[in-house]
């Protein structure tokens, strides 16, 4: 694993333990060159994933993306970084079982909605607006409104 700090080929392993999910192996690493430490996380992948995006173009799932996405949505949250990583690995599980190794950006923004909506509303509302392109407060305010009418599926 190469160093990030000082781009190194050589490094260590110090520490290994599974994830509180069982879903991953956490790994602190030491560098042999410059002695930082840093964490990396081992998954299964069952296949590689192509998102199909609303432009027709198609490009390689990235989980580091969904989880930008997904930080920007809950950020100042009072939201573990557990159940953030639960949530992340419950829709890669979910989009990798479906059983196609092409997936549409609507079917993922579903699913990253439907998680947040049973997460955290305020962050279900911040994705929703960026996903659904709200472009002036009405759409909020009818958005809110259209949410507050369907029951929360668990």
């Amino acid at each position: 694993m190469r160093c990030p700090f000082c781009q190194n080929e050589d490094t260590q392993v110090k520490d290994s333990r599974p994830t509180e999910d069982g879903a991953a192996i956490r790994r602190r690493r030491q560098c042999d060159k410059c002695g930082s430490r840093f964490t990396t996380f081992e998954r299964v992948q069952l296949r590689d994933l192509v998102v199909l995006k609303r432009s027709g173009r198609r490009v390689p799932f990235d989980r580091d993306k969904l989880a930008r996405s997904l930080s920007i949505a809950l950020r100042k949250r009072p939201i573990e970084q557990d159940q953030i990583e639960q949530m992340i690995s419950g829709i890669v599980r979910k989009l990798e079982s479906q059983g196609e190794s092409e997936i549409t950006s609507e079917v993922i923004g579903g699913m990253v909605m439907e998680a947040l909506r049973n997460l955290d509303t305020v962050a279900y509302v911040r994705y929703a607006s960026v996903y659904r392109d709200f472009s002036e407060a009405s759409d909020f305010a009818d958005f809110i409104e259209e949410a507050e009418k369907s029951p929360k599926r668990g």
